[in-house]
């Protein structure tokens, strides 16, 4: 059986093209992968360090309610809420074992905050907790 020349070479020429698309779709699907696997490290290692950030704000936000303010990044914490409030904030636990009380240091003496004050006053001191776990974090 003979071929012509001129068939030869346009099954050459569209084998090559097809060697071609294939090599550019393995190098595409390669990069694809490379660049997944990556974002997925990133993520995380982001996601992991937020928790451990969550975690350790955590702890502190147990020691600055229970144990008060001798550790010297709760008090900073605590100063900072101050600074932010413009006025002296306490944080205690009745001796009867009830909920937390949280108090504002008025001229007439110490006024507990009522429901939605307490609430924001809570969450902006977990905010400024994590903010500062999250500084001091390497």
């Amino acid at each position: 059986m003979l071929a012509n020349p001129a068939d030869v070479r346009i099954m050459l020429r569209t084998y090559g093209k097809q060697l071609t698309s294939a090599k550019r779709l393995a190098r595409f699907r390669k990069a694809l992968r490379l660049s997944q696997a990556q974002d997925v490290v990133d993520i995380s290692r982001q996601a992991r360090r937020r928790e451990l950030v969550e975690r350790i704000a955590r702890e502190i936000m147990e020691n600055l309610i229970v144990n008060g303010t001798e550790n010297p990044v709760v008090g900073e914490i605590l100063d900072r809420l101050e600074a932010e409030t413009g006025w002296p904030v306490l944080l205690e636990y009745p001796l009867d074992g009830g909920d937390l009380r949280v108090l504002r240091q008025a001229e007439e003496g110490p006024e507990e905050l009522d429901a939605g004050q307490r609430a924001a006053l809570m969450q902006r001191l977990w905010e400024i907790t994590l903010q500062r776990v999250d500084e001091t974090m390497l």
